[in-house]
């Protein structure tokens, strides 16, 4: 790992194929088993697409999972990294705190090299379920004697819900990006307002209908993308591949020369 004027970069020279996965919602030993035993990979760089599952359980819970599965990691020599979604906690995702040899959760804005392809990460969504997930964890904590008993940093106190959980448009930090690196592909969580999902129609009515903010704020989410898109391609970057996760569907379409791949659940999908 490097640092380039505060642009966190990961190099991944002995790799040779990297994936990207749908969400994982906490299902960390399943997608191990996934990619080393019942798919065989090795040499594999695999990147989740956001949604990991961090901050649903205290802290050392994820590191017996790291402890489980890094033999396995080890042995098929491949990397997981994760980008964050909505229904992550934030904190795990500077690169530092939750950063092992084979694992590591990345900041919004990362660079990843890795077989020839410049990859840029950028984690964030809103969640429609929020006012549910933030009522549950207060019924919830009233049950729990002592909820954070666990882990002495606050930061990473377990919890259903993030208020700092949306995009961010860096534009000083793209600035900087674009001065050093050529980006061929993109991982979000969510992605452009010209991606599909485009109908807000089904099961979203229902948070709507009790969240008076819910449809500006994932309007905003989206457009959030887009400006990102906007300025990768003002900026002539030779991007051909944007992979995310989020809506649980799968979908695939070429538009302006970019192949946008929406990505279900632990669904895998090959960096071209």
């Amino acid at each position: 790992m490097t640092k380039v004027s505060d642009i966190y970069t990961l190099s991944f020279p002995h790799a040779k194929s990297v994936l990207v996965s749908g969400d994982i919602h906490g299902e960390f030993n399943q997608l191990v088993h996934k990619l080393c035993v019942q798919y065989a990979m090795r040499d594999t760089l695999f990147i989740v697409a956001g949604d990991c599952g961090f901050g649903f359980d205290n802290p050392g819970y994820y590191d017996e999972m790291v402890k489980k599965n890094s033999r396995r990691m080890s042995e098929a020599n491949s990397w997981i990294v994760f980008v964050r979604g909505n229904h992550d906690n934030p904190a795990y995702f500077d690169g530092e705190t939750f950063r092992h040899r084979r694992f590591i959760a990345v900041p919004d804005y990362s660079i990843i090299q890795a077989c020839g392809h410049t990859i840029l990460c950028v984690g964030g969504a809103i969640s429609i379920d929020r006012l549910y997930r933030m009522q549950k964890w207060e019924t919830d904590k009233i049950k729990q004697k002592s909820p954070h008993s666990r882990t002495t940093d606050l930061r990473l106190a377990r919890q259903y819900y993030w208020p700092n959980e949306a995009p961010i448009y860096n534009d000083a930090l793209l600035t900087r990006i674009n001065e050093r690196f050529a980006i061929d592909t993109v991982v979000t969580h969510t992605a452009p307002s010209f991606c599909q999902l485009l109908n807000k129609c089904g099961t979203i009515c229902s948070f709507m209908a009790s969240d008076d903010a819910l449809s500006k704020d994932i309007e905003a989410e989206r457009a959030t993308m887009t400006e990102l898109y906007d300025r990768l391609v003002h900026d002539a970057h030779p991007l051909t591949h944007w992979y995310y996760g989020h809506f649980h569907q799968s979908w695939h379409d070429s538009i302006e020369g970019v192949l946008f791949s929406m990505l279900d659940i632990m669904e895998f999908r090959e960096v071209y």
